[in-house]
């Protein structure tokens, strides 16, 4: 069985053929899939396709990097509240973006901090999003009070990444469909990481791997990812299945 971790399947992209994405994606064998939220118009569409799939979801509360601007404070209220009323396995999707734009920086440094605050209150995972804010996001974790556990999300990085992230704690990196493009060097860092501590996902609809490069993603698409890291790690697909599942309920599913 696959894992999804990271999957956007109720964005509007797919309100054509939602049903049918689904179902590709049980044929390809994913058996489970973990919806992040990314900021407060999305919360209602997750929660529906949750509500519609509750036996084979899971759900993310958080606000993305990219959304914070001049009215965050209200939107991280409504996402507090959220998961308060629970019903989720983890925090995300939550990070710092500094790619499109650096605005916000400092503002996405506390909204972040404040929302591994929560996670770390509530016993939850963190769904990391990094994206030219490596600095930054090691920054925040190497301040909070208390033990934090995650997964990178899309990662992408050197081995000198991987070193830097596990001297802040013991964290997963999320691989996606980037393990599959011709000039990735990620295929070579897989080994550094090892397959302990990776997990699958998808990102759909977006960084869709070889050969469905450049068209909307989906979760039936991670099967290409899944054999790329296998064969990096020099393992069969089955067992970089089995273990990045066990993988990934040992951080979503898991209350130690």
């Amino acid at each position: 069985m696959l894992f999804d971790t990271h999957t956007h399947l109720y964005l509007p992209e797919f309100d054509t053929d939602r049903a049918e994405v689904m179902s590709r994606a049980k044929d390809a064998g994913v058996g489970m899939m973990m919806f992040p939220n990314v900021d407060c118009g999305t919360i209602a569409p997750m929660k529906r396709l949750h509500e519609e799939y509750p036996g084979t979801t899971l759900m993310a509360m958080g606000l993305h990097p990219t959304e914070v601007n001049d009215s965050w404070k209200e939107a991280l209220d409504i996402v507090m509240s959220e998961l308060e009323n629970g019903g989720y396995a983890a925090v995300g999707e939550i990070g710092i973006d500094l790619y499109w734009d650096k605005t916000y920086r400092n503002e996405q440094m506390d909204v972040f901090a404040i929302q591994v605050d929560k996670a770390i209150e509530m016993d939850l995972p963190i769904i990391i999003h990094c994206r030219e804010g490596l600095d930054e996001v090691l920054e925040v974790l190497g301040n909070v009070n208390g033990k934090v556990k995650g997964v990178f999300h899309s990662f992408g990085g050197s081995t000198d990444d991987v070193e830097r992230i596990r001297r802040i704690g013991d964290f997963y990196f999320g691989i996606n469909g980037i393990v599959t493009f011709k000039n990735s060097k990620l295929r070579e860092v897989l080994p550094t990481i090892g397959a302990e501590r990776i997990l699958l996902e998808t990102d759909a609809p977006y960084l869709a791997p070889v050969p469905y490069r450049g068209k909307r993603n989906e979760t039936a698409y991670m099967t290409e990812t899944a054999k790329a890291v296998a064969a990096a790690l020099s393992v069969d697909i089955d067992t970089i299945s089995d273990i990045t599942t066990e993988n990934a309920r040992n951080l979503f599913l898991s209350r130690e």
